[in-house]
């Protein structure tokens, strides 16, 4: 939910900044600012949230912390690469990309009633799934709106 509150307050937040500083709006722009400052909320997650974060990955790939934290530091450099007119069609390719992986991630945590943020087994569980598959739809339908379109 946090990251659906950052995404669209940002957005609302660089709309308003636009049209006060130059009483024209870019909404593509505002959307990838939007998109950036979720990703970088996203990605303070993986540093903050280890333990939680590596329970969601499959128990068959190794190096579990290495993946939380390479995946952390891929979503800091897609917030970066949304922000550069010549960086932003090919990172948003790469994040829809990315958004699609991660989903069977998201599934198991649901399936597991993985509470990433205390690292333990009592989660909302599949109901989180309600929310956590419409949202990863609407994530890969922004990107490719503000990238790729």
């Amino acid at each position: 939910m946090k990251p659906l509150i950052v995404l669209f307050v940002v957005f609302a937040l660089s709309i308003g900044i636009m049209w006060l500083a130059f009483s024209s709006i870019n909404y593509m722009l505002a959307g990838r600012i939007a998109l950036a400052a979720m990703l970088v909320l996203t990605a303070f997650g993986h540093f903050k949230f280890v333990e939680g974060m590596e329970m969601m990955i499959p128990d068959f790939l190794p190096f579990k912390r290495f993946f939380v934290y390479s995946t952390g530091i891929l979503e800091l450099l897609a917030a970066v690469g949304l922000l550069f007119d010549s960086t932003f069609e090919i990172t948003g390719l790469l994040l829809i990309i990315f958004f699609v992986l991660i989903l069977p991630s998201n599934i198991q945590a649901s399936m597991r009633h993985i509470n990433i943020e205390k690292g333990t087994l009592d989660g909302p569980g599949l109901s989180y799934l309600w929310f956590r598959v419409p949202l990863q739809i609407l994530f890969i339908g922004w990107t490719y709106f503000v990238t790729l379109r």
